[in-house]
């Protein structure tokens, strides 16, 4: 081979070698999709020297103010050589391409292939298009593709938005930028750590594709698999299970939608949100929450989950309402607001009614809408009950009008107390007293000390103490009172239940996933109400 042949062949190898890497980032390209060449020259604008150099013939040396163009771009640098056979350059010393009025890059060297559009620039390399700038060390960019790749560690500043990661590429047609690889945004208003992400600088929203943290500058903890946040406003939209935390505060559900300058956090689909402050717990399909004012709302399904060291409290009603008072200091408290067809369960007691309010401060709950309460074979129901706890245990009962407290004998036999109003203690969870005020009906069957029953006493009185011990009927306290006492073979069919004596064995809920079916009461043993009560804090505009 001649000398003329191995020069050109070793520039060829050269230049071949000094694009593999933008062929190589190109090599998905489908095999059926040819690429297209240009075929238009590279065409020489300025340079103050041109000469030619024995070590590279086919090179035309240019150096001083070096100007070039070609198809559509403009190419300024200090020096250069221009292979006019291959149409190909390679540029040195304050690079810098411009294409149209949007889009430069510089760079320290860069070595350009006419008929690939393509470019490969090397040191302090910086692509601007508008108001973005992406800075690494390495940037190839295919003019044909309208992208720009680097291989290494890069950084792209947009707005208030600084993103780095190991690996990106940038199409500025379509604003769109993609990080991989130890991805990191750094915002004034938060800082976001993925491996993989879009961003689009028109919009300035990053699209979350891999698993992500966001922490914002209030503290809030944002755990993302899927979705979109809006670097400028805070906004987000999550899918895939995602998490917001702050204050010791967790929702999660199948989608989400959060928004940081509101503080609202908006759930869809087995939402779950955990308030570790007051050791409970909403789910439901849908729920809301309002950060700043410390207001969770839950319905589709809702329950409330409230956890002691004995057992857990489930509470179903269509609307569940939680607002959590005095947060980030050491008095916070919270209230709790339940809404039509309320059904409880815990181990040691059930209930049911139509709407309720539990006060976390005063340790009180009120039950609206004919009530109806459980412990084993107790059961206490009136036009309205008050429970009072001691910690996380019922304390006292407060039974208001047309107040009755029956204890099961077996199926036909039943201790019944039916009073205007009643009070009833507990000690460990069980049925210590009970005292019945006003218009007090007993109906109370003896028993001997081996069991058997001798007979059934019916009493009225204006007043009434009943003590329990081992859960039964220990004794008796009643003033001025009139009664009588039946054999247990000729007790009249009329005394053995008092008027409003009802056993609402089928309205009980029998475990925590029996919550969920409503039932209602029959007809004939609905109570009549004897005075409008008002429920506080009941207006649905309360919920928002």
């Amino acid at each position: 081979m001649n000398k003329k042949g191995s020069n050109k062949g070793t520039r060829l190898l050269i230049g071949m070698l000094c694009l593999s890497m933008v062929c190589m980032l190109f090599a998905s390209r489908p095999d059926d999709r040819p690429r297209r060449k240009s075929s238009e020259q590279v065409k020489l604008i300025h340079s103050d020297v041109l000469y030619k150099n024995y070590k590279d013939v086919y090179a035309d040396v240019l150096v001083g103010n070096v100007k070039l163009y070609h198809d559509g771009m403009y190419l300024t640098c200090d020096s250069a050589r221009f292979y006019k056979d291959d149409n190909t350059f390679n540029a040195y010393g304050h690079v810098k391409m411009m294409q149209g009025d949007s889009l430069t890059l510089t760079s320290d060297t860069l070595l350009y292939n006419g008929p690939l559009l393509q470019a490969h620039a090397q040191g302090r390399a910086v692509l601007t298009h508008r108001e973005t700038r992406l800075t690494t060390s390495t940037i190839d960019y295919d003019r044909l593709e309208g992208v720009g790749f680097y291989p290494q560690h890069g950084t792209l500043y947009d707005g208030e938005n600084v993103l780095n990661s190991d690996y990106g590429q940038y199409t500025p047609a379509l604003r769109e930028a993609i990080f991989k690889d130890n991805v990191v945004v750094n915002n004034p208003k938060f800082e976001m750590k993925t491996n993989e992400l879009y961003y689009y600088s028109d919009t300035e929203i990053a699209k979350i594709v891999s698993e992500t943290n966001i922490i914002s500058s209030d503290s809030t903890f944002i755990y993302a698999l899927r979705g979109d946040y809006d670097t400028k406003t805070g906004k987000a939209l999550l899918m895939d299970r995602s998490h917001v935390y702050k204050d010791m505060r967790d929702i999660v559900g199948d989608s989400l939608f959060y928004n940081d300058e509101t503080g609202v956090s908006e759930a869809f689909g087995s939402v779950v949100l955990i308030d570790a402050e007051n050791s409970c717990m909403l789910t439901g399909n849908y729920c809301r929450y309002e950060d700043q004012t410390g207001v969770a709302v839950a319905t589709d399904s809702a329950v409330c989950y409230e956890f002691s060291e004995g057992d857990t409290l489930y509470v179903h009603a269509d609307t569940l309402k939680m607002v959590s008072y005095n947060q980030k200091t050491d008095s916070v408290y919270r209230d709790l607001f339940a809404y039509r067809k309320v059904r409880m369960f815990r181990n040691d007691f059930q209930g049911v009614c139509d709407s309720l309010v539990s006060h976390q401060k005063d340790s009180c709950t009120y039950l609206y809408g004919q009530p109806i309460l459980w412990n084993e074979g107790q059961q206490v129901f009136g036009e309205e009950i008050r429970v009072y706890n001691n910690d996380s245990t019922v304390d006292w009962i407060h039974v208001i009008n047309q107040a009755m407290t029956i204890e099961r004998l077996d199926s036909v036999s039943y201790n019944q107390v039916a009073s205007k109003e009643m009070f009833c203690y507990f000690k460990d969870g069980a049925l210590e007293r009970n005292e019945a005020k006003g218009n007090v009906y007993v109906t109370y069957f003896m028993e001997e000390d081996d069991g058997n029953r001798i007979g059934m006493n019916y009493t009225e009185t204006p007043e009434l103490t009943l003590f329990m011990k081992n859960k039964k009927v220990d004794k008796i306290w009643m003033s001025s009172s009139v009664g009588t006492m039946f054999p247990v073979f000729a007790i009249p069919a009329e005394k053995r239940y008092l008027p409003n004596f009802a056993w609402f064995d089928y309205i009980r809920p029998m475990n925590k996933d029996d919550i969920f079916g409503w039932r209602s009461k029959n007809k004939e043993q609905e109570l009549k109400q004897t005075e409008r009560r008002v429920v506080p804090r009941q207006r649905l505009e309360d919920l928002n």
